[in-house]
This record gives structure tokens, C-alpha cells and sequence, in this order.
């Protein structure tokens, strides 16, 4: 499954697994947030409520495609965070893996607070 996350500067898409929260999440789009930045993170919330699968994971790549279930929020991280030990994307809590995007992270770079993001699936 891919999704495309757009705000004003720039867009990305992201390639999905088939996951209990991605599923949950593909139901809810199109949505539209509010963008919030904690170091080089973006996430949002999301309006979609799941529990933490087995396989969360606080400490990921970058670009992985994250659900902060304490948050209901995606989390795009793309370099540290402000708990990051050295230059790891460490998030602030465990949260599900849904997969990564497909080009450059660095490009959320240019969100900036507030941003409104949209989601939305790609047709196939």
C-alpha cells in the first residue's frame, strides 16, 4: 500500500506493509493535521486509535514510517530527536512500524510547526 504526505513546500510518499495499524490507518484516509516538530521529527495526529503491536520499536531508521499509539500519531522521523543518543532517530516511545518512505527523508525538513499535512492513498 503507499500513501503520499503533502504539506505546503513539498510531498513524499511512503510504501506501507500490510499491518493491523496500517490497515486502521488506510481506513481513516484522506485525513488531514496539524504538524508538529520535536527535533528532526514531524508527526501528527492521526484520529486513529490501535494498540502497540510486538514489534514496536523506539529506536528506527530514518524514513521509517512510525504510529505513536500514545499519541494516535504518525511519527516521520528523518535524524535525532531530543532523546536521541548520538545521531539515532530515537522516538519517544515505542511505536508501530508501517514501513518507509521512498524518497529522501531530509525532505521533511521544510515542515515547519503547524503545517497542515494531508495523507492520502495512492491508487494503485
Amino acid at each position: 500500500m503507499q500513501i503520499r504526505i503533502s504539506w505546503p513546500a513539498d510531498h513524499l510518499t511512503a510504501t506501507l506493509d500490510d499491518t493491523p495499524t496500517s490497515r486502521a490507518l488506510a481506513k481513516a484516509l484522506p485525513l488531514t493535521a496539524s504538524a508538529n516538530t520535536w527535533g528532526e521529527e514531524v508527526y501528527f495526529d492521526t484520529g486513529v486509535s490501535v494498540e502497540l503491536e510486538d514489534d514496536a520499536e523506539q529506536v528506527v531508521d530514518p524514513g521509517t514510517v512510525a504510529f505513536w499509539t500514545d499519541g494516535d500519531a504518525l511519527a516521520l522521523p528523518y535524524g535525532p530527536t531530543p532523546i536521541s543518543r548520538g545521531a539515532e532517530c530515537r522516538l519517544a516511545s515505542p511505536c508501530n512500524l508501517l514501513g518507509s518512505l521512498d524518497d529522501d527523508p531530509r525532505r521533511l525538513a521544510t515542515v515547519r510547526e503547524g503545517d497542515p499535512i494531508r495523507v492520502e492513498l495512492v491508487a494503485d
